[in-house]
Parts: C-alpha cells; structure tokens; sequence
C-alpha cells in the first residue's frame, strides 16, 4: 500500500493547471475519435464484403482494430476521469484496469500471428490453405485472448486474497498501482513482460530472416515482387510491434524518469501516455487497412459510393425547387 499512496501523493503535488489540462484532454480525445472514426470505417468495410470472412489474414486484422478500439476508449475514458471525477470506486478501476490491460497485451500477440500467417503465405504457400483455416484462426484469437488472461487475472487474485474487503468499495486514483498494489504483482509484470518481449521478438525475427532468405531464392526466377511486399509487411510489423512494446518497458522507464525528474511527473505520464497507448493505434489502420490494396480498393469504393449517393439526395431534393421557381 506505501507504492499507490506514494504515487497518489505525487500526483497531488505536481497536477496540471486547468489550461494544461483541458490541452491535453482536448489533444487525447480528438486523437481517439480520429483513429477510432478511421477503424469503425474499416469494420464496416470487412463486414459488408464477403471475400474478407474466408481470408486469415483480415480475420486478424479486423481483430486487432476490434481490439484496439476497445482499448482507445478505456484507456482515454480513464484519462479524462483522471482530470475530472479524478477518484474512482477500487471495483469500478480494477474493471477498466483489467479490460484495458488484456487488450494492451492482445495486440503485440495479435501482431506475431499476423507475422506467421504472412511467413506461411510466402515460405509455405503450397500448405498455407491447410494450415491457415478460419477454423484456426478463430481458435488463434481465443488462445490470444487466454494467453492475455492468464498475465493479467493473477493480479486480481492476489488482491482479492491479500486486501480487505474494505478495500473494494474505497477511492482511488486510477491507476494499475493504486488498484493492485502488492508488490509482488509489480515483479509478476515486469517478468512477464520481458518474457513476452522476448518471445514476441523472436517470432519477428524469425519470420522476417525467412522471408527474407525465400525471397533471395526466388528472385533468381524473377518473382520478387511479393516476396519484396511481405518482407516490407514483416518490417512494418516489427516498426509497430517497436511501438507496442514501450508498453513493456514503460514501467521501468517512467519510474527512472520520475526519480530524476520528480517535478515533471504529470508531462512524463502524459508523454509516455500518447506514446505507448495513442500512437501504436494511430499505426495500425495506416499500415494494414489502407496499405492493403484489396482493403484500400473497397474502402475507396464505399467512400465513394456514399459521397455519390449524398450528391444524388441532394439533387433530388433541391430539383422540385427549381422546377417550382421556374413555373
């Protein structure tokens, strides 16, 4: 408990001016619904063209921006409570804390899958229907989701068993700390986050250097073109995954920063804020959706077909008008 009072009482010390703060807020929400509006658009996209329902690759895709929206609104939810109801009920913050925990780690697990499944397209394509069914994808995002639980449930049952019940129904400030403040649960993280970076890494690693050295093979042939595309996709995977990994190392970072630099604490939390949570969502729709020709094709086509089908309303409703000034 001296870990969440402590950080509680810094908090208090160094809270932002109202003008600071109503900045930040304004920048954080706009920068959600922005990213958010982009990804409700791809999801209509997937669910109003078949061809999407039987490919792997944008079954994991339309996860990870299921995923990420989810996590974008609890995340900012949370940080706009910060600065307004700024204390929460325990229940209520371990909720948001543990919803917003699973799906931070869903997407850096997300994000190897997509990376095998492009390492089977371009190494193995003569079993890539046999080894990447819909089946086994659907049974990849649930064992995704277990994985994610199985890091994160722990530390809800540690609390439940080492703190009173009173604890429960208290205020706090919102935080992974001050909601699960054992100690013990603070090691937990910082092991499972390293092995997870490890792990993860490999798998990029190792599809990438795959890719790679198939591609070397089939450019004798002149067949380069989609092996260039999916080493560039594996890259673009490892840049992301780069970015949702500050997530790992964000603890240890901040808390080095904060011991240094004590009287920045609220720009530290904020930086490391948009960095670890905003911007590797702001990545995602870029890199997969509209990098996508086939994505970007059917986006461009349903954009187009609503900015017809306005100008066609309009017409229609604005031509009795003339008609009628005319008689």
């Amino acid at each position: 408990m001296n870990s969440s009072s402590s950080n509680v009482t810094v908090v208090i010390e160094y809270r932002d001016s109202f003008t600071k703060a109503v900045a930040k807020n304004v920048l954080v929400v706009v920068l959600s619904i922005s990213i958010n509006y982009i990804n409700a658009g791809l999801i209509h996209t997937f669910c109003k063209h078949q061809i999407f329902y039987t490919n792997p690759r944008y079954i994991l895709f339309i996860h990870l921006v299921v995923n990420d929206m989810i996590q974008m609104t609890l995340t900012v939810t949370l940080f706009v409570i910060s600065y307004t109801i700024y204390k929460l009920s325990v229940s209520v913050c371990c909720t948001f804390i543990l919803i917003a925990l699973l799906t931070t780690e869903n997407t850096p697990l997300n994000l190897a899958c997509m990376a095998v499944e492009c390492y089977v397209a371009i190494c193995l394509p003569l079993r890539h229907v046999q080894i990447c069914t819909v089946r086994r994808t659907l049974m990849l995002i649930g064992l995704i989701w277990a994985t994610s639980m199985l890091s994160v449930l722990p530390d809800l049952f540690i609390t439940l068993a080492t703190e009173p019940l009173d604890f429960f129904h208290s205020r706090v400030f919102c935080l992974r700390e001050t909601a699960f403040p054992n100690p013990h649960i603070l090691k937990k993280r910082d092991t499972t986050y390293i092995i997870y970076l490890v792990i993860v890494w490999f798998i990029i690693v190792y599809t990438y250097f795959r890719i790679m050295f198939t591609a070397k093979t089939a450019s004798k042939d002149g067949a380069t073109a989609d092996f260039q595309k999916a080493r560039n996709t594996i890259l673009l995977h490892g840049f992301q995954l780069l970015l949702c990994m500050i997530v790992y190392v964000r603890p240890m970072f901040e808390q080095c920063l904060l011991y240094l630099l004590p009287q920045n604490y609220s720009t530290i939390r904020f930086s490391s804020y948009v960095i670890a949570q905003i911007l590797p969502r702001f990545v995602s729709p870029i890199v997969y959706g509209l990098r996508d020709q086939l994505f970007r094709r059917h986006v461009r086509r349903y954009l187009l077909c609503k900015v017809s089908t306005s100008n066609n309303q309009r017409k229609h409703v604005t031509g009795p008008k003339v008609r009628i000034q005319l008689k």
